[in-house]
């Protein structure tokens, strides 16, 4: 599994730049302390020629592209699991490309009086010096930069694990609650309408209609498909549209028709009741001119839905739209591209329209 690269290689050339400047200091340092330091003095002519000064930054680009290249390759091979013969393997790979560096500094530098002095033996002792150290320190910092992320992303997936964990139990919580809050309220209203009954009948209407309405929404949370009988979700609307007119006292304008059969039609729930509670939010659904139409028309292809209404006028509440918008969410969840929603406006009337070519 390939990664981006973990060290970047302006990082390591300024890391490297901030050793290599402090060594020269510190040989520079130590040169001086020298018992002969005070007698000898340094050449400078002779360490600052055109073609020494390029050997130098030749040298320095190559280390620093040797350690970038050994760094990221390291890493990568801890974060893959590779195995001690593939670590080898590489290693031998870079030892021969320290190898052919060895040999052409050897016939490249100028230090002509260096080569001369210096015998076979300690050339050999020195290379094998370095390459220990540049081998041996991209492999020991990668490995301890793995160790640091991976306890990092280990205790990131630990977090997020008991984050799950919590939101799980939140949600069992809250699954519980909800099941036992509404069952608890559908039976209290059963138990009020059996006493409203002989007292009242618009009371005991409202609330065997109330108690439809929770047996409704209590059933549709338990559907398997995610779908409900479309007969059901328009039996629902019709409690809502009644609820509305006892809490109104029968002062609404809204005239709700169904065309076609609806047989064992199916549609995913809480759809078309959306629209119709939006229309009774924002609409002036007490207008005797412009009342509020809903208009269902089913067919072998499909379904039409639309609602329309007057605009509210005075003060409106805020609307969100988040309503709406879940319902286009979900539609494209059930229905892909078989479906059509469409919401229309001008100044005064507001139109919603749902087209489902199939159910």
């Amino acid at each position: 599994m390939k990664t981006a690269k973990r060290f970047q290689f302006w990082k390591v050339f300024w890391v490297l730049l901030a050793l290599y400047l402090l060594l020269i200091f510190v040989g520079f340092l130590a040169a001086s302390m020298t018992p002969t330091a005070a007698t000898k003095e340094i050449d400078w002519q002779k360490h600052l020629t055109l073609p020494a000064i390029s050997y130098q930054i030749a040298s320095f680009f190559f280390i620093v592209t040797f350690y970038y290249v050994a760094l990221n390759a390291y890493y990568q091979r801890f974060v893959d699991r590779s195995s001690f013969y593939n670590f080898l393997r590489y290693s031998m790979v870079l030892v021969l490309v320290l190898i052919v560096y060895y040999v052409l500094t050897y016939y490249c530098s100028p230090e002509k009086e260096f080569k001369e002095k210096s015998k076979a033996g300690l050339i050999i002792f020195a290379h094998s010096i370095a390459t220990f150290f540049y081998i041996g320190l991209p492999l020991l910092f990668s490995y301890l930069v793995y160790l640091r992320d991976e306890r990092k992303q280990r205790k990131i997936l630990e977090e997020q694990k008991m984050q799950l964990e919590y939101e799980k139990s939140q949600a069992n919580f809250n699954f519980l609650k909800a099941q036992i809050n509404p069952h608890f309220l559908h039976n209290t209203l059963n138990f009020l309408y059996a006493k409203a009954l002989p007292l009242s009948d618009e009371l005991s209407e409202g609330i065997l209609t109330l108690s439809d309405i929770m047996r409704y929404a209590l059933s549709q949370g338990n559907v398997r498909d995610g779908k409900a009988l479309l007969k059901d979700e328009v039996e629902h609307v019709r409690n809502v549209i009644k609820i509305n007119q006892l809490r109104y006292s029968n002062k609404l304008n809204v005239q709700f028709e169904v065309e076609g059969i609806m047989n064992g039609a199916e549609i995913i729930p809480f759809v078309l009741i959306t629209i119709v509670e939006n229309a009774f939010k924002h609409g002036d659904f007490k207008s005797e001119e412009h009342p509020i139409n809903i208009l269902l028309r089913v067919g072998k292809s499909g379904i039409f839905f639309t609602c329309s209404n007057k605009k509210k006028t005075g003060p409106k509440e805020l609307s969100t739209g988040i309503g709406l918008e879940n319902i286009r969410k979900r539609l494209e969840l059930a229905y892909g591209e078989k479906f059509r929603f469409e919401v229309k406006e001008n100044a005064d009337t507001y139109i919603t329209e749902l087209t489902i070519y199939q159910l």
